[in-house]
């Protein structure tokens, strides 16, 4: 028979455990036990009140402040409640926990006190820092990263975009795979010998997780070649674009800066516009005509943002190399952010990652409307060539596409030619895909003086006028 104070040791150590299980609060429907990973739904994020922790380590308070402040939007964009952020000063995160180890108490003392249920970091954090700061803090800990994938996975709409986000997250979770708790890295293998061994314990070992991995790995196989297979589909488009010479600009730039309004505004494409990050993820391609008649092809991209994942970068490369294909980019800016400087730089960066730095840059400056005039002022002394628009209010968009007509590449082949009245189809040509310099209409047809491409000026062969034939024999107006 038990003592009295046998029985109320385990009494305490019930409560305890108690205590401890109701500390740990688990978000539903991230176990790693996957009953069917076809679906992009099974990563995503339940999050509700969440507390932000950054580890400032170079640059000034002001970048370490404006870093947390785009964590708390990305947070709220997931939709989540912000309810405290918190920054350490230290030469590099800690290897074990992130923050110092230290300093997990007092994240623990916010979490209690704030009645958190997640605690989001801002960096990626390793599978061993993952779990170290779960079993300290003991509510779910998830990374930039993390949630980053779980905003494009709600806003995903293509069956690409769907598609790429997947890959996307299940290159993030293979490395990051566990099992809840001992029991199930306690299954013996082998012989089952030694002390945790014997009769009945034989067995295959962790076979849950390893069939979880593997399963895992032959998805991303799969949308490795779906994607690619959409790709040949997408070259396909391009190349008849590029065989027709017909020049491409890209909106590129930072997001939320207003890229998909601007599109709207220039082509009436009617894409969606939300004050959200990452609103839009799926590439839209208009045709656009120049107050000449000359065609070119406008297309949006994928907003791009700080530390952008590199499992994104990868999954996506296929659309982003859209940008290293097109003629022109225009980066877009929000000229209203806190540090436009700092969004210039993260998009050419990621640009750069995709081979799409040399592609000529037209940065165009939006949002003027939100902006004070000290930060224009500077902003216009920093950036010269730079177009400022407001896509709200219309402001400064005549010479925005003026600037990009005048950005648009020329035709390769200048000449003259006299065009029959029966051929209007190759007047219309040599406007829609040329560049016409002169013209005028005479009694032999209409006379033109342009550049155009090598294919439309082989057609144009027949009609060409040599230069004295020009000079000497009609004037035009």
């Amino acid at each position: 028979m038990r003592t009295n104070h046998e029985i109320e040791d385990t009494s305490l150590a019930e409560s305890l455990a108690r205590e401890e299980r109701n500390a740990l609060r688990r978000v539903a429907g991230l176990s790693t036990e996957l009953t069917d990973i076809t679906e992009v739904e099974y990563r995503q994020l339940r999050l509700e009140r969440v507390v932000l922790v950054g580890v400032w380590t170079t640059g000034s308070i002001a970048d370490a402040e404006n870093s947390l402040a785009e964590l708390a939007a990305l947070a709220e964009t997931a939709g989540s409640q912000v309810l405290e952020g918190l920054i350490q000063r230290r030469p590099q995160p800690d290897a074990a926990t992130f923050i110092g180890r230290g300093k997990v108490e007092e994240l623990r003392a916010a979490v209690e006190s704030t009645g958190a249920d997640t605690v989001i970091c801002d960096g990626e954090l390793s599978p061993s820092q993952l779990r170290n700061l779960e079993q300290r803090t003991k509510v779910k800990v998830i990374d930039r990263t993390a949630l980053i994938l779980d905003i494009f996975a709600q806003h995903a709409k293509s069956k690409e975009g769907k598609a790429q986000v997947e890959l996307a997250q299940l290159q993030y979770l293979v490395p990051r795979l566990r099992g809840w708790g001992e029991a199930l890295s306690r299954q013996a293998g082998g012989s089952a010998s030694g002390a945790g061994g014997g009769v009945g314990l034989r067995g295959p070992g962790e076979t849950k997780l390893e069939t979880d991995r593997r399963r895992i790995r032959t998805r991303i196989s799969k949308l490795k070649r779906e994607i690619a297979a959409m790709r040949v589909v997408r070259d396909t488009k391009r190349a008849e674009r590029v065989r027709r010479e017909i020049p491409g600009v890209t909106i590129a730039g930072y997001t939320n800066a207003g890229k998909s309004s601007l599109l709207n505004r220039l082509t009436g494409a009617g894409v969606l516009v939300e004050d959200a990050l990452f609103a839009t993820l799926d590439t839209t391609t208009r045709r656009v005509t120049t107050r000449e008649g000359r065609v070119f092809t406008l297309s949006d991209t994928v907003g791009f943002v700080r530390h952008l994942p590199h499992q994104l970068v990868e999954a996506f490369r296929s659309t982003l190399e859209e940008v290293g294909q097109a003629d022109l980019v225009l980066h877009v800016v929000d000229g209203a952010h806190p540090d436009p400087e700092e969004q210039v730089r993260a998009v050419r960066e990621v640009l750069a990652e995709v081979g799409a730095e040399r592609v000529p840059e037209l940065l165009v400056v939006n949002k003027i409307d939100a902006a004070s005039e000290e930060t224009l002022l500077r902003l216009k002394h920093d950036w010269p060539q730079a177009v400022f628009v407001s896509a709200r209010t219309g402001a400064g968009l005549d010479e925005l596409q003026k600037t990009i007509e005048a950005r648009l590449p020329r035709p390769a082949v200048e000449l003259s030619v006299r065009v029959p009245y029966d051929r209007g189809d190759l007047v219309d040509r040599i406007h829609r895909t040329g560049e016409v310099l002169k013209s005028a209409h005479v009694a032999g047809g209409t006379l033109l003086r342009a550049r155009v491409t090598q294919e439309l000026a082989a057609e144009l062969a027949r009609f060409r006028m040599g230069e004295k034939e020009w000079s000497d024999g009609e004037v035009l107006g």
